[in-house]
């Protein structure tokens, strides 16, 4: 404690001839603290008994994690996805989707690849189908024990294992193939939808053909019209 900040100071025990108890006497608590007041007192100690244990104790391990992690906003022109960020399990990929959030990158981007049953990407070509500029290359971690499975986000790549930039894919079923050590090194998931699943099937249902030389392109492109951590 700093020494020029004075320290409370505890007041004068009560002192009438009898042995002092706290900050009054025996006998002269029991004379100033009368039958309704030791009710109401037993009556506010029962009702914190009670909420002690309505509040069903600490959180698990898993509770307190979840409870920490990040989400961002995804205001498409379908609605509204909201994403939990597993950063304890991915931080590099997670680091870097949020400098990407925070720097309103993925403000105006679409989904620009859609295959029903199987995955929505998007998070690098604007409505024209232009690439943006991206920052370097991730390191892939895949290997972090999570799961392709439906509606988790993962990164998209190219061949290369750390070629992972801006681009994610929201996965539509269980694809296993998409697991680490099953293909290959596998695809790196960094979090899960929470709200909004509906919206990703809806965005899965729109109409694609060929643009650009590219398949699965949808002809009406949904915007990711705003990103942002909530």
């Amino acid at each position: 404690m700093d020494s020029g900040e004075r320290r409370p100071q505890r007041p004068p025990a009560v002192h009438r001839g009898f042995r002092s108890v706290g900050y009054l006497p025996i006998d002269a608590a029991k004379r100033e603290w009368p039958v309704m007041n030791r009710k109401l007192f037993w009556m506010g100690a029962w009702a914190w008994m009670g909420i002690l244990m309505v509040g069903g104790g600490p959180l698990s391990a898993g509770e307190a994690r979840a409870a920490e992690r990040p989400q961002v906003v995804m205001e498409t022109t379908h609605g509204e996805i909201v994403v939990e960020l597993f950063q304890e399990e991915a931080p590099i990929t997670v680091n870097n989707f949020l400098m990407y959030v925070n720097e309103g990158f993925y403000d105006g981007v679409i989904f620009h690849r859609i295959i029903p049953g199987f995955v929505i990407q998007g998070g690098g070509l604007t409505p024209d189908l232009e690439r943006k500029r991206t920052r370097a290359p991730i390191e892939n971690e895949a290997d972090n024990g999570l799961k392709n499975e439906r509606g988790t986000l993962s990164m998209a790549r190219t061949q290369a294992v750390d070629s992972a930039t801006s681009q994610f894919f929201i996965n539509l079923e269980h694809n296993v193939a998409l697991d680490h050590g099953v293909r290959d090194f596998g695809y790196a998931v960094f979090a899960r939808v929470v709200e909004g699943m509906d919206v990703v099937d809806a965005i899965a249902q729109v109409e694609t053909g060929v643009r650009a030389g590219q398949p699965d392109v949808p002809l009406d492109p949904p915007v990711i019209e705003r990103a942002y951590l909530r």
